[in-house]
């Protein structure tokens, strides 16, 4: 039985709550922590964790001498790090939240610390664990589509203006950017997931349209490219309605997608397209006969971390995993500041390797002029890899 700390009781935090639930046999929460300690009363009582200790900060709660096996770093990107590392220097095992930290030079302060200290870190990137990204993964992998020559990778979700009115968000300094960062990070994890390698290149445009009271960008557009001459298109958006979010894979024998479609076609002699009927079924029916995952979303995370902490072994999602999604949102905002080209990997004397580096280079679209420290509405929406057919 592990025994489970939660710091951060905002909204992602009750993801993280249900999903160590879903394993009473296998963890326990016997800590919630928050600046606010009654957010961490409320989720406490809502999820009827008796056993819980609240605590104002993770200082009182390492203090507290409290045996815990498993942290779940819940709190806002700027403290990740710092959080994080106390926790593994008091050996902890840790998963963080995304995005895992705010620059590059934050990731590795905290993967060297995990080595000093033998202790687990994992970055959470949920959307791995739905069917639709874990199949369309395993068909890429097959060959059956052939080589990947064009990604387009579509981060669309919408919020109102008012979204950024929480005091932490909409600030260089405290989100440590806008949905390329925040919201994105699901999805470009997939795409390095998929495609096993960083680009070599990066061009991007940032903007914000539509959220006055938000310094950060709003939507980007990334243009990546690769050593084998391969190019993804990544747009990272929260002016999108209807958010629908997705995958496609432009491959030498077809497309395939997720959520799943899938379209493939043979040159006739002048060299237009005509349907290829054979392998659109080939591919259906590879899709249908893979297996589905037992769990689901952070449910499914959470089980294989479990996993892993019992068996002695590392888990899917790892801190260099977290890294790799770091390094290349830094690359589109470095590219999108400063209007040019960026090659990788970024060196540790890449303005941009640092938080400090990307607050002086970062592009401040509005002025800040108002906040509120907690929103009564708790309701939040995390996407969706599945096809609308209302």
């Amino acid at each position: 039985m592990k025994k489970v700390a939660i710091i951060g009781t905002g909204n992602i935090s009750a993801l993280h709550i249900k999903g160590l639930l879903e394993f009473p046999e296998r963890a326990e929460i016997i800590a919630l922590v928050d600046i606010y300690p009654e957010k961490a009363e409320a989720k406490k009582i809502e999820y009827n964790l008796e056993s819980a200790q609240v605590f104002a900060s993770h200082e009182e709660m390492i203090s507290s001498g409290l045996k815990i096996d498993l942290v779940h770093n819940c709190t806002p990107p700027y403290v990740h790090a710092s959080i994080s590392i106390d926790c593994m220097n008091a050996g902890m095992n840790v998963v963080v939240e995304k995005p895992m930290a705010t620059c590059l030079a934050e990731c590795d302060a905290m993967i060297e610390t995990q080595k000093n200290n033998g202790v687990m870190l994992a970055a959470i990137a949920q959307n791995r664990f739905q069917d639709p990204v874990n199949k369309l993964k395993k068909l890429s992998d097959s060959g059956i589509a052939g080589k990947i020559r064009v990604a387009h990778v579509d981060s669309y979700w919408w919020r109102g203006a008012s979204y950024y009115d929480l005091w932490w968000r909409g600030l260089w300094e405290k989100e440590g950017g806008g949905p390329t960062l925040n919201h994105a990070v699901h999805h470009i994890d997939m795409l390095n997931w998929i495609q096993g390698e960083l680009p070599s290149e990066v061009t991007a445009v940032l903007t914000n349209v539509m959220h006055p009271n938000s310094e950060v960008e709003d939507l980007s557009f990334g243009i990546l490219q690769y050593n084998d001459g391969s190019i993804a298109q990544v747009t990272s958006s929260v002016v999108h309605h209807g958010e629908e979010q997705g995958i496609t894979l432009q491959c030498e024998n077809a497309k395939i997608a997720s959520p799943f479609d899938v379209k493939a076609e043979y040159s006739m002699g002048n060299g237009f397209p005509e349907t290829n009927e054979a392998l659109i079924k080939e591919i259906k029916d590879s899709y249908e006969n893979l297996p589905g995952l037992v769990y689901h979303g952070h449910t499914g995370q959470i089980d294989n971390l479990l996993t892993a902490l019992e068996d002695g072994v590392t888990p899917l999602i790892t801190g260099e995993d977290g890294r790799k999604t770091v390094e290349l949102i830094s690359a589109i905002y470095k590219s999108g500041c400063q209007k040019k080209t960026v090659s990788l990997p970024l060196e540790s004397d890449d303005e941009f390797y640092t938080f400090a580096g990307i607050l002086e280079n970062a592009i401040r679209f509005n002025k800040k002029t108002g906040f509120v420290e907690n929103f009564a509405n708790e309701q939040i929406t995390v996407g969706s890899y599945e096809k609308d057919t209302k």
